[in-house]
């Protein structure tokens, strides 16, 4: 993915997903929200075919992305495939907003849609609609007596859950929206203002020198970094440190201009094996991907993935996941170096596999490992999702950076300045 500097990229704000059953008024709730005609309303059941996307900057919260669903009540064959997108939003939202109709109630959908975000520890505020037409007091103390009911059914092994908020609101009035978005922003700022780590900063100290390892990315137009590595200079500048950043034929003349060599050095996984050569053993060496292993994902998961690795024979099937949809080019590092790295890493041909987009093809469980992108276009808690259902499956993953570094024998030291031991 490549930096956009004029706003956040969405795989960067939180992700806000609205739920509910056909014409509950979610579409008419998040252009309330939003204060935009942003999804279709119409008194047609299933108007929302697809998720709809909207990103904007929250009060006091900052940016986020809210995420209009398909009725969780659909029927027929067409409105299978559509519960199935909503239910796949889910895998990526970081606070639900469960609608309810006050003429309908909590049914045994909402229900299951509460249940299901208290066991993954979702946030979740329940927003009560048409306010105006309701006796709003009746309504809301129904649904909370209701929702209590569930948070102690769920919450009764002793888990730390979130308790689901309640409110009630009307998008033809406005009323109770700002209550809405004050809650919103309060989640955000208590409970998910640090539930991402930093990239690199917390293994520097302030001053440190890092190089940056940057070669011209044939995917990225002249002129433009793709996003990780400008997310990784942020960092490192917010942590009061010092980036220096060229390309793998400069090295050299970046390690005699300096008096004390780098803190740490972060290349592109592609060079890797280049930059290892060039760089003394004693100067710590990652990459940029290895880094968003831990900033997206479960790095203890994708350190074990690599390590499975070494137990791969010819023929095994292994499957390459990405989460963008990119037209792959001339020596793509997902359709060509990976695979060919690993098959002369094993010493014969590997049955690879490749599914690009929002989801995993349905069964994990044929494959012998995974390996996954860098995730640059998936929210923390997608990524997070995509490592579960590995687990799940009991198929080890793995990502790019950390396969490359297998393959090229130097995934012990990519991985010591994160605090593996060799």
């Amino acid at each position: 993915m490549l930096l956009s500097l004029e706003k956040t990229p969405r795989a960067n704000r939180v992700h806000i997903g609205i739920f509910g059953r056909r014409n509950a008024g979610k579409s008419s709730l998040i252009n309330a929200i939003t204060g935009q005609d942003i999804a279709l309303v119409s008194d047609v059941p299933g108007t929302t075919a697809d998720p709809v996307y909207k990103s904007m900057e929250l009060h006091g919260a900052g940016p986020v992305v809210f995420i209009d669903t398909p009725g969780i009540d659909d029927v027929g064959v067409l409105g299978s495939a559509r519960v199935s997108r909503a239910s796949k939003v889910s895998s990526k939202t970081d606070i639900a907003v469960v609608v309810v109709d006050p003429e309908l109630g909590l049914g045994e959908r909402e229900e299951r849609l509460l249940e299901d975000f208290l066991k993954n520890s979702v946030p979740t505020v329940l927003a009560l609609t048409k306010r105006d037409i309701w006796p709003e007091k009746e309504c809301l103390d129904n649904v909370r007596r209701h929702v209590d009911e569930i948070y102690e059914r769920i919450d009764s092994d002793g888990k730390t859950l979130h308790k689901p908020q309640v409110c009630a609101v009307s998008a033809v009035t406005g009323q109770g929206i700002k209550d809405l978005v004050d809650k919103l922003s309060q989640i955000i700022i208590e409970e998910l203002s640090d539930a991402e780590p930093p990239i690199v900063g917390d293994l520097l100290e302030p001053g440190d020198i890092v190089f940056l390892v940057v070669p011209v990315d044939l995917q990225a137009p002249k002129g433009r970094l793709i996003l990780p590595q400008v997310q990784t200079i942020r960092d490192v500048i917010d942590h009061n440190c010092i980036a220096v950043m060229a390309k793998t034929e400069e090295i050299p003349d970046m390690l005699k201009n300096l008096k004390e060599g780098p803190k740490l050095v972060i290349t592109d996984s592609q060079v890797f094996e280049q930059v290892n050569q060039m760089l003394p053993a004693h100067i710590p060496l990652t990459s940029f991907s290895i880094l968003f292993a831990r900033h997206k994902g479960d790095l203890d998961e994708l350190v074990k993935g690599a390590r499975a690795l070494s137990q791969l024979k010819p023929y095994d099937k292994v499957l390459i996941a990405e989460a963008c949809t990119h037209h792959p080019i001339e020596d793509d590092i997902g359709t060509y170096k990976i695979p060919k790295w690993l098959e002369e890493k094993v010493g014969g041909p590997i049955n690879f596999s490749w599914h690009r987009g929002g989801d995993y093809p349905p069964d994990l469980g044929d494959f012998r490992v995974i390996i996954h992108c860098g995730g640059c276009m998936l929210n923390r808690k997608e990524m997070l999702w995509r490592i579960k259902e590995a687990k799940n499956a009991e198929v080890p993953i793995a990502n790019y950076g950390m396969t490359i570094a297998y393959a090229k024998g130097i995934l012990d030291r990519a991985l010591a300045p994160l605090g593996y031991s060799v």
